[in-house]
């Protein structure tokens, strides 16, 4: 049974119609989490491994994987081009700093979600001493891009709560 769209087609490459042997290696992948691959763009103090991008899956949209920071230690600053960035934290207390001096902070812990817009000059700090500090981190576009700074951070950032823009007096 072919599954037509206006824009693609699911129907089997022979013209049958069953579309089962183009959805078994065509449709939902599922990466272990054993499976990741560390060979990407790296930056300093940190270890990204990646699940879902083009190379891997055909993903066309989006790039997938996790991000480690040991204990006590931080990134080199960086920015991602043109990608957006959201980060989700699964384990630890991440600080994040940005700006062209690094001179804006923020935390987040365990459920948190952190958004890095295009362009932005950043570091992720694992705040524990103590902790591993392990993210989800997607991209929106395939594009494994890390482009590592040389900026001179201030020595006392300033910290910056968000205030949601929808809710700008709190509450949901």
């Amino acid at each position: 049974m072919s599954h037509d769209h206006a824009d693609h087609d699911h129907s089997p490459e022979d013209g049958s119609d069953s579309a089962a042997p183009a959805w078994k290696h065509d449709g939902v992948r599922v990466i272990p989490a054993d499976r990741l691959d560390a060979n990407t763009a790296q930056t300093p103090g940190m270890n990204r491994a990646a699940a879902i991008n083009f190379a891997r899956v055909g993903a066309q949209k989006l790039w997938a994987g996790t991000v480690t920071i040991h204990a006590d230690a931080k990134t080199g600053a960086h920015h991602h081009g043109h990608l957006e960035s959201v980060i989700y934290v699964v384990r630890g207390r991440a600080r994040m700093r940005w700006g062209e001096k690094l001179e804006f902070t923020a935390e987040a812990g365990p459920g948190d979600f952190i958004y890095v817009p295009p362009y932005v000059p950043h570091q992720e700090i694992n705040a524990s001493a103590t902790e591993t500090l392990e993210c989800v981190l997607c991209r929106s576009d395939g594009e494994a891009v890390a482009v590592n700074l040389d900026i001179e951070p201030v020595e006392k950032p300033e910290s910056v709560l968000w205030v949601d823009p929808t809710h700008p007096q709190g509450g949901v």
